[in-house]
């Protein structure tokens, strides 16, 4: 029973270190000034929708947001979508809304 035991967990262990090796391979490349090279790196956001997003934000503090121009903004949330929203609008290089499942 003890031989069987040890076995199995030699199998294991060769199996994890290979996993190890696995994942270290060059699975991020970079480039030759160190830094990695993906569509992460990049700015999501624009200056345009930065500056729209501040002004929202502000009015909403400041309570002079309005949804549809009638009822007071009171999420913070609300308040997120309604500045990236704008800043779409406006043009400003902002990620594509997320489509619902």
């Amino acid at each position: 029973m003890a031989t069987a035991r040890k076995s199995s967990s030699r199998r294991r262990s060769s199996s994890s270190s290979q996993s190890k090796t696995r994942s270290q391979s060059g699975s991020h490349k970079k480039s030759s000034s160190g830094h990695r090279s993906s569509a992460s790196s990049r700015r999501k956001y624009g200056p345009k929708a930065k500056k729209k997003m501040s002004k929202v934000m502000h009015e909403y503090k400041h309570g002079k947001l309005k949804s549809g121009g009638r009822r007071k903004v009171k999420s913070r949330k609300q308040a997120v979508a309604i500045g990236l929203s704008e800043a779409r609008r406006s043009g400003a290089k902002v990620p594509a809304r997320k489509k619902a499942a």
